[in-house]
């Protein structure tokens, strides 16, 4: 890897195009590099993954106000697939549908760096695109690889959240490079996409703060839609502002630290394969990343308790990350609201480890019902539950070392005994470095548990066979990845009113 020093530069600066992060970006996307068997192998499990949690969230209103509005999209000639549904359509609207379906239970993959990530969220539109334009499952590979990379490498390098920018940010470029190495474009196309692509995705942060609402699943499906939109024009000739990150008035100048601000950037040296999507990791439970590990140390606390009616207070020691954005540092009093939307319940660390303590266990619509949430033993537990920062889980969640990188706490019960209870996990039992961590197995028993009930069996191995073999699919048979869901199950779904598209 390469770090690459980005700071806002003056109109009158020599800054040529070759310096630009976007120009860098774009060569590595263009770089013909093989994909490491690894690195394939793990983009299958993602797509598996993200089948996964489609088929979990299909009929959730969200998911079919976006399918509703690809379906007044349909093409008469092949094309784009939507999930759950036969037909074809436009691949900027099927991207939109599908990405709305990975994004709404906050179920899929993860990474955690200088800002936040699902880079997951790549899949849904370059898996459109590529449908859309008949290419191989090798190419799909190529691309899904290189948004994975250039995704994270800006995470691990740009922070966007302390600025109160949505990470939504660091897709719309990825998934444009994502999209360049897929369809074989030059540096100069995929750089003028890069550059359309972060102008157009860059929001606020009030998509996940408060009151969060479904705009949380709809933001990367906005962005990934965006990007195809970003560079179908720039395969037309159009350019883009620029320098878009380094610009006198552009994003680093005015939305992020200023011009007196120097980020460093890792990007891959020419020639270097693309590993990054290695470094993620999956949910296994469909909650903010960073409440995965404390789901697992609540469910080995409770037995040490015994009765919860005796816990006085419980007081969670974790990074500032975790403090700020879903403990009591974020001050959000709708953390501890059992009126709450599922979107903010799924981010209050609160609300998860009181209700892990009680059952022992997570699951993605069970332990969000409206029953569950206003058991009064679980309002009362749920309020005795607090953050704070600790300078050494700040240290670690940042740390470069796997060894010692982590996203979880330490957990102090105190009794009103008295006693005090003490235990603490730095990771998740499915992370990489976990107790169980995920392998092919466990991604394929997600699938087949999340799709029971929703996708016959038969059409479950159907579809499993085909992503496992996504490698040797050739041109036009990338459509057999979608996955068809029996009307019934569809008609569960909530009865979406008209809109402007049909």
């Amino acid at each position: 890897m390469r770090i690459h020093d980005v700071r806002a530069r003056r109109s009158a600066d020599d800054f040529p195009r070759t310096e630009h992060l976007a120009w860098k970006i774009a060569e590595v996307a263009a770089d013909p590099v093989a994909v490491p068997p690894e690195t394939q192998a793990m983009v299958i499990n993602r797509v598996i993954d993200n089948a996964a949690v489609s088929a979990a969230s299909v009929i959730r209103r969200p998911v079919a106000v976006a399918r509703a509005q690809a379906l007044a999209h349909r093409r008469p000639v092949a094309g784009a697939k939507v999930f759950g549904v036969d037909g074809d359509f436009s691949p900027e609207w099927a991207a939109w549908a599908n990405g709305v379906a990975v994004r709404e239970l906050d179920f899929h993959d993860t990474f955690l760096a200088a800002d936040y990530s699902h880079p997951g969220d790549n899949i849904p539109p370059l898996v459109a695109v590529a449908q859309h334009l008949g290419l191989d499952g090798a190419n799909l590979i190529r691309g899904i690889a290189t948004g994975y990379e250039i995704q994270m490498d800006l995470v691990r390098g740009i922070c966007l959240h302390e600025h109160k920018i949505d990470h939504v940010a660091h897709l719309g470029p990825s998934v444009a490079a994502g999209l360049g190495t897929m369809l074989g474009l030059s540096p100069e196309t995929i750089y003028a996409a890069i550059g359309q692509a972060l102008h157009l995705t860059t929001a606020t942060r009030q998509s996940r703060k408060g009151l969060i609402s479904s705009w949380k699943a709809f933001a990367p499906a906005w962005a990934g839609k965006v990007a195809i939109e970003a560079v179908d024009r720039a395969m037309r000739g159009e350019g883009a502002p620029a320098p878009c990150w380094e610009g006198e008035d552009g994003v680093i100048a005015w939305l992020l630290s200023g011009p007196e601000h120097t980020y460093h950037v890792p990007l891959p040296e020419p020639g270097e394969p693309k590993r990054a999507i290695l470094d993620s990791y999956t949910k296994e439970y469909s909650a903010e990343y960073q409440s995965q590990a404390l789901i697992d140390l609540a469910g080995r606390m409770r037995a040490r308790i015994g009765d919860l009616a005796q816990v006085e207070t419980i007081l969670l020691h974790t990074s500032q990350h975790t403090h700020q954005v879903i403990g009591t540092g974020s001050n959000d009093p709708q953390k501890f609201d059992p009126d709450a939307s599922r979107e903010t319940l799924d981010h209050s660390v609160m609300y998860i480890f009181a209700v892990a303590l009680q059952d022992g266990s997570w699951h993605h619509e069970r332990s969000y019902a409206p029953e569950r949430i206003h058991r009064a033993d679980t309002i009362a537990l749920w309020r005795k539950v607090s953050t704070v920062e600790d300078p050494e889980w700040t240290r670690r969640y940042h740390s470069a070392d796997p060894a010692e990188k982590a996203f979880g706490a330490r957990a102090e019960i105190t009794l009103k005994s008295g006693e005090v209870i003490i235990d603490e996990l730095a990771v998740a039992d499915a992370h990489p470095m976990g107790a169980r961590p995920f392998h092919r197995e466990q991604y394929v028993e997600k699938f087949v548990k999340l799709a029971d009930g929703v996708v016959t069996e038969a059409e479950q191995q159907r579809f499993l066979s085909v992503a496992e073999n996504l490698a040797g699919l050739k041109s036009a048979a990338l459509g057999e990845l979608n996955i068809t869901v029996d009307t019934p199950v569809l008609d569960k779904a909530p009865t979406i009113s008209s809109g402007i598209l049909g």
